[in-house]
């Protein structure tokens, strides 16, 4: 039809956050193919991804990847990518727990599994944590439905609910829980608990950082608060293992405050802007840090062992995590199939691109 290069591509909104998702046979073998195929289509090197369909915000640019399952036990394997449109970068290094809530339905629909009565339980395996998550996702007469009742803050409307189930989340990346061996390390001045579970992240409190941990997202648009979090962020990265936390998204810095009517409240960044909502990984990293002992975040809500509810406040409302024995994280969330068609890449961004088989 023209000289670009076609992918069959769905749009998806996984929990708050959306973007393309793809068949892992569509996409190039070889990763940095992939990858400058994946910027060429999000408009990798603009603010707001103005040559392709990323937009100006982190929420939404993000990628799935999505295929047959590599390993034992698991349906289907998930891929995500994180693309940062303004510097023209891929990152593959987190799980994304919203977009997560999305690949059940996509599998479904793309044939990877098939759907049983009323609902059908789907094992992911997060390819880049080498984790397995189940989600249950509703398929009444053997279909997938994204009408329902579920209503989740910071999406408007109700959907179908789509349960995601995290067991062992501790150490998604580092192997550990306590990646540095201590539940709190003192980074220039300030304390600082380094967790990973579901997804690395260096929890702050907010007070220390002169905040409330109720600010609205454009609250943080001062570029000296953005320079510190950013110095704590890349030390923090060093100390749980990540040389290289300037060019990667994680560890995720999390403010975090004494709340009334709720666990906390946080504020959570990707890892430069504040989160319109709240990460679902990052959510179950905070809300384990409530029960691990010695962290700032369990000295802030005081003792607490599961079974338990942990509700977080975010700038958009609340985000529920139920923490069960074992241990498992359960998160409700919801999703909805937007777009399918062919997306286009530049042929000149990609040259010698070879499609998987």
């Amino acid at each position: 039809m023209n000289d670009q290069i076609a992918i069959p591509c769905v749009v998806m909104r996984g929990g708050t956050s959306r973007g393309p998702f793809f068949l892992a046979r569509d996409l190039p073998v070889d990763p940095q193919q992939r990858d400058a195929l994946l910027l060429s289509v999000m408009g990798g090197g603009h603010d707001l991804g103005i040559d392709g369909i990323g937009g100006g915000n982190a929420v939404i640019n993000k990628v799935a990847i999505v295929g047959p399952a590599s390993v034992p036990g698991a349906d289907v394997d998930y891929l995500f990518a994180q693309v940062r449109v303004r510097e023209g970068v891929v990152d593959t290094s987190p799980n994304c727990g919203n977009m997560l809530a999305a690949v059940g339905p996509f599998a479904i629909e793309a044939g990877l599994i098939a759907a049983t009565a009323d609902i059908t339980h789907v094992r992911i395996h997060n390819v880049n944590t080498g984790k397995l998550i189940d989600a249950t996702v509703a398929t009444p007469d053997g279909r997938v439905t994204y009408e329902g009742e579920t209503r989740i803050d910071g999406v408007p409307g109700t959907a179908a609910p789509i349960e995601l189930s995290f067991p062992n989340a501790a150490g998604a990346r580092t192997g550990r829980l306590l990646p540095t061996g201590r539940p709190v390390d003192r980074i220039d001045g300030i304390d600082v608990s380094c967790i990973d579970a579901a997804m690395p992240v260096m929890l702050v409190r907010a007070a220390d950082l002169s905040c409330t941990g109720r600010e609205a997202p454009s609250d943080f648009a001062d570029s000296s608060f953005r320079a510190r979090l950013e110095t704590l962020r890349i030390e923090a990265g060093r100390l749980m293992g990540f040389p290289d936390a300037a060019n990667m998204v994680i560890p995720k810095p999390v403010l975090i405050a004494p709340a009334s009517g709720v666990t906390l409240n946080v504020r959570y960044f990707m890892p430069h802007d504040c989160h319109s909502a709240l990460a679902v990984t990052g959510a179950v990293a905070i809300a384990t840090a409530c029960l691990t002992s010695g962290t700032i975040a369990a000295e802030m809500v005081g003792p607490l062992a599961a079974p338990v509810p942990i509700t977080l406040a975010h700038p958009s409302g609340q985000l529920l995590v139920r923490l069960e024995p074992g241990p498992v994280a359960r998160v409700q969330r919801t999703a909805r199939r937007i777009f399918e068609g062919q997306i286009f890449a530049r042929r000149s961004h990609v040259p010698h691109a070879v499609l998987a088989a």
